[in-house]
C-alpha cells in the first residue's frame, strides 16, 4: 500500500518507535512503554492507536481475544519523509545547513565524526562511479 506523504503526529511517532522496538505488541505494551517516560492515560493511548489504525500508520490483528498492533509503515522510510520535509520547510531545501545544524547543536565525538566522513567518502565514490 503506498502511502505518499505520511502525516504522524509526535505522539504517534512515539507509539511507532515502540512498535518499530518491539515488534507486534498490545494497547496495554504500548501505554506500560509510554508510561515510562511520560503521563500518557490508557484510555488516550487505545484512542490514539484507533486513530492510527484509521490513518493506515498501524496494522491490528484481531482473530486473538487481545489485538496485537504492528507498524504497517517501514522506519527509514517515515524517518526519510520527515528529514525531507524539514530540509524543504525549515532549511531552504539545503540538506547542507541541516547537517550543519544538527552537527553545531550537539557535542559529536570523534568516532561519529569519523563515521560520517566514511559516509561522505562513500556517497562521494558512488556519484564519482
Amino acid at each position: 500500500m503506498m502511502h505518499p506523504h505520511i502525516k504522524a503526529t509526535e505522539s504517534e511517532l512515539e507509539i511507532l518507535n515502540i512498535l518499530w522496538r518491539e515488534g507486534p505488541v498490545t494497547v496495554r505494551q504500548v501505554h506500560e512503554a509510554l508510561s515510562a517516560t511520560k503521563e500518557a492515560g490508557y484510555t488516550t493511548t487505545l484512542k490514539l492507536m484507533q486513530i492510527m489504525l484509521e490513518k493506515n500508520l498501524v496494522s491490528r490483528d484481531a482473530s486473538r481475544k487481545v489485538h496485537v498492533y504492528t507498524a504497517a509503515i517501514d522506519q527509514g522510510r517515515m524517518k526519510g519523509q520527515i528529514v525531507q520535509r524539514m530540509i524543504d520547510n525549515v532549511f531552504s531545501g539545503s540538506a547542507m545547513q541541516l547537517v550543519m545544524q544538527a552537527l553545531g547543536n550537539q557535542r559529536t565525538s570523534p568516532e561519529e565524526i569519523e563515521m560520517i566522513k566514511q559516509y561522505l567518502d562513500e556517497k562521494q565514490n558512488i556519484a564519482g562511479a
